[in-house]
């Protein structure tokens, strides 16, 4: 990573990062901690900087994260920046993409046994045991 800062920019302190990306500074130290953060050099007797390319980093990071992608698939990703590793990158969106999709099928089971559950509950009025409790019970949910 190209380091931009020049003498009159000394960059941002970790405060400075979490409030640009709109993250905690716990968060940072904890990418730093897995690896998916640089944390950059103290100066004697200063405080550590970071650079616009930490910010775009943990942009990336946290993107990646809201289109499923794990840590240690984002860590991947990230070792694919070199601008030679499309083909590896695209396949791993198409394994992403297939995992999400194998989800949104188990979502819409369950989405479709809970509306069963929710019409025994109001067909069951006055009777003592609920039905969607009993179910629940009984293992006959699908």
């Amino acid at each position: 990573m190209i380091n931009t800062r020049t003498p009159t920019d000394p960059g941002m302190t970790i405060g400075g990062l979490a409030q640009a990306a709109d993250v905690n500074v716990e968060t940072i130290r904890f990418y730093q901690r897995k690896g998916l953060m640089p944390e950059p050099v103290r100066p004697s007797g200063g405080i550590r900087r970071y650079a616009e390319g930490d910010h775009s980093r943990l942009h990336f990071i946290k993107t990646a994260q809201r289109l499923g992608f794990s840590l240690n698939e984002i860590a991947e990703l990230l070792l694919l920046d070199d601008g030679a590793s499309c083909a590896q990158a695209r396949i791993k969106a198409e394994v992403k993409l297939a995992d999400v999709r194998r989800k949104l099928v188990e979502l819409h089971r369950m989405e479709g046994a809970l509306e069963g559950l929710i019409r025994l509950c109001g067909a069951a009025r006055g009777k003592v045991r609920c039905p969607l409790i009993a179910a629940l019970k009984n293992d006959t949910v699908t």
